[in-house]
């Protein structure tokens, strides 16, 4: 409670400023993003000789919103499979893996205390649903971001049918194709390696302060932070 007290009395900004700045990061890329692809997509459209599109147009356009998804797809995925792996999974001197013996804090059964969020008090299927809502969350971005992804970028393929004057191709005629695959596998591996990346290399170095790092001084192969 003190600690609560405490942090109120911060600016809004100090205390949610880690949530703010990487905001503000995606907005503006998604906007440079945006702003860039729809010049490409108004070259290749030159190129074919059709006539160039609005920016409010290319906002809804198949490349556009292909190319959004195909990586918030592979986002959340990670995110979804890290949250869930790393409740069984270890990995010795990890900083991002939970102890090799014994239970952690994480671990413990919730109690309908004072200041436990409503689904701890209610109990039952709700407290169950609230005890794994963070990974359901995550897998249901990842799901909405999978099919905007590939809505996107079957809407993508037939424009460029049209440009070739080649008739356009259904979404069982799509699915089928290497394309849209090679899209989606190109991402999902990065994130893969990212996410092996920092697990392995929390073991050998550190990060002065940061919450993703053991202590400095904090032997190779203690586990955890």
């Amino acid at each position: 409670m003190k600690t609560l007290a405490k942090s109120a009395q911060r600016s809004f900004f100090y205390r949610n400023s880690l949530t703010i700045v990487f905001l503000l990061l995606f907005l503006g890329t998604l906007l440079a993003q945006a702003f860039a692809g729809w010049k490409e997509h108004n070259e290749e459209l030159t190129d074919e000789h059709a006539p160039e599109i609005g920016f409010s147009v290319y906002l809804q356009s198949g490349h556009f919103i292909s190319a959004t998804f195909e990586n918030f797809e592979s986002e959340f995925l990670q995110m979804a499979l890290y949250v869930l792996l790393t409740v069984g999974l270890r990995q010795i001197g990890s900083a991002e893996s939970k102890s090799i013996e014994g239970k952690e804090e994480v671990d413990r059964e919730p109690v309908a205390g004072k200041d436990a969020p409503w689904p701890v008090k209610k109990g039952g299927w709700i407290l169950k649903l609230y005890s794994n809502s963070l990974s359901i969350a995550f897998f249901t971005l990842f799901f909405l971001s999978w099919w905007m992804h590939f809505y996107g970028s079957w809407q993508d393929h037939n424009v460029e049918q049209a440009l070739k004057h080649q008739s356009a191709e259904s979404m069982m005629e799509f699915v089928m194709q290497p394309r849209f695959w090679f899209e989606t596998f190109q991402n999902w591996q990065s994130e893969f390696l990212s996410v092996f990346s920092i697990v392995f290399l929390t073991i050998y170095l550190r990060q002065k302060g940061s919450p993703e790092s053991k202590p400095v001084d904090a032997p190779h192969l203690e586990t955890g932070k």
